[in-house]
């Protein structure tokens, strides 16, 4: 018998180890498949209730008061609304790196920290790694109350893979504002990566009950983490009622069923005339491809907003790549957005009904990370989305499959190697 040489027992090692570390991520989860018949449509009044079910969702209303797309008209609204605080300010957010727009954002935290506002920050341990500890140390020296979610422990070490991906923002119980920036230069543009403009993404203000929900949302991550959560009046008692009817689903992974994904599913199966989806990293499984080209079936307008080449993950764009042949074979329009990075979540269902957050069509965003989408019908506020697709458009490149055919062998090697990990991605 003929022995492996040692480097093909450190191959063989290398491949089980590797085999093993997904294992216990989770990459083998159970798969639910969602199967579900009589939909109603989304104009139905019982929809929202048949909904809530599927995608564990709750029920609210409130005032879209704003849509903004533009990069500087959303970090101009941010600190204007902290700056407006008179009791409270409570934060979740995902990602920061250190910059101008970082250092912006703790003045303003600062200043109404010093006035007597309490100011609540969550921050993902791992989307703000690279933020030094002074940053942290100002802001406490400060009175600013610091939360970090799922710092690393060897006692769970995989558990770090969980990640809070939410952004909000919430002003004495009174506005949300929700969407899928983070607090970076990176939005402003990264010339290193061939930026010619700024990133393009989302962000929408709210007011009214749901704020209520938002911040209940908010408190369970903050009391997670080992912090004392307030739950007195004037944070839960809207100085608005009525409005629009809003679905609020948060995202608690890990799990085989996720609660964004049945919201999505339900919505993409709902559909009469239009399905326009904006994503980044638009990985869906072969379950919601399927759903997507029986709506195409169906003459429903499908079209997809997606990364183009200057993007923040290369390997995940050539993975994304990967899985257009299907999607573009039956017809389905796929937009690749070539001024910069592409980073909004949000969909557009027939006229008027609209779902934004800070969930991505993608594995992580739907079974790993802890998300929140908000979805209603609204003409006024789908009008603005759409206005922001139009415009969107106008500034991609709509791939065809004659074109995807000939992309290069080393593009399809590594987007074929990014998808085995597309789990974890």
């Amino acid at each position: 018998m003929t022995l492996l040489p040692l480097s093909g027992w450190s191959l063989v090692v290398l491949i089980l180890l590797l085999l093993l570390i997904l294992y216990l991520r989770g990459a083998f989860y159970k798969k639910v498949n969602y199967h579900l018949k009589d939909i109603p449509g989304l104009e139905e009044p019982y929809f929202p209730f048949a909904v809530i079910g599927v995608s564990n969702s709750y029920i609210s209303s409130g005032y879209p008061l704003t849509f903004r797309f533009e990069i500087d008209a959303i970090y101009a609204a941010r600190l204007e609304a902290i700056r407006s605080a008179q009791r409270t300010i409570h934060i979740e957010t995902f990602y920061m790196t250190p910059g101008r727009r970082p250092q912006e954002f703790a003045d303003a935290l600062i200043e109404r920290s010093q006035a007597g506002v309490e100011v609540q920050l969550l921050l993902d341990s791992f989307g703000v790694i690279s933020m030094p500890k002074a940053y942290w140390k100002r802001l406490e020296a400060a009175g600013v109350q610091l939360c970090f979610f799922h710092q690393f422990s060897w006692k769970a070490p995989l558990s770090y893979n969980i990640r809070t991906h939410r952004k909000l923002i919430l002003i004495d119980g009174e506005v949300a504002i929700v969407g899928g920036m983070g607090i970076s230069d990176y939005w402003d543009g990264r010339k290193e990566s061939g930026d010619l403009e700024p990133w393009l993404d989302v962000e929408v203000c709210f007011q009214g009950p749901v704020v209520a929900i938002l911040e209940g949302i908010f408190m369970q991550h903050w009391i997670y983490e080992g912090k004392v959560a307030s739950l007195r009046a004037d944070i839960f008692n809207p100085a608005l009622s009525g409005g629009s009817t809003v679905l609020v689903t948060p995202s608690d992974s890990p799990s085989a069923s996720s609660a964004v994904y049945g919201l999505f599913y339900t919505i993409v199966l709902a559909a009469k005339e239009r399905i326009w989806i904006a994503s980044p990293y638009f990985l869906p499984d072969s379950n919601s491809v399927q759903a997507l080209l029986e709506a195409k079936r169906k003459g429903v307008d499908v079209r997809i907003l997606t990364v183009g080449p200057h993007n923040d993950k290369k390997w995940v764009y050539y993975a994304v790549r990967e899985r257009y042949e299907q999607l573009l074979s039956a017809g389905i329009e796929i937009h690749e957005y070539h001024p910069s990075m592409m980073h909004a979540k949000v969909l557009l269902i027939d006229c008027d009904f609209v779902s934004t957050g800070s969930a991505n069509f993608d594995p992580r965003s739907l079974f790993h990370n802890e998300e929140l989408n908000l979805s209603l019908v609204e003409p006024q506020l789908a009008k603005m989305v759409e206005d922001f697709f139009l415009y969107a458009f106008t500034k991609s490149r709509q791939i065809y499959l004659t074109q995807w055919r000939t992309r290069p062998v080393w593009q399809r090697l590594v987007g074929q190697a990014a998808l085995f990990f597309r789990w974890q991605l």
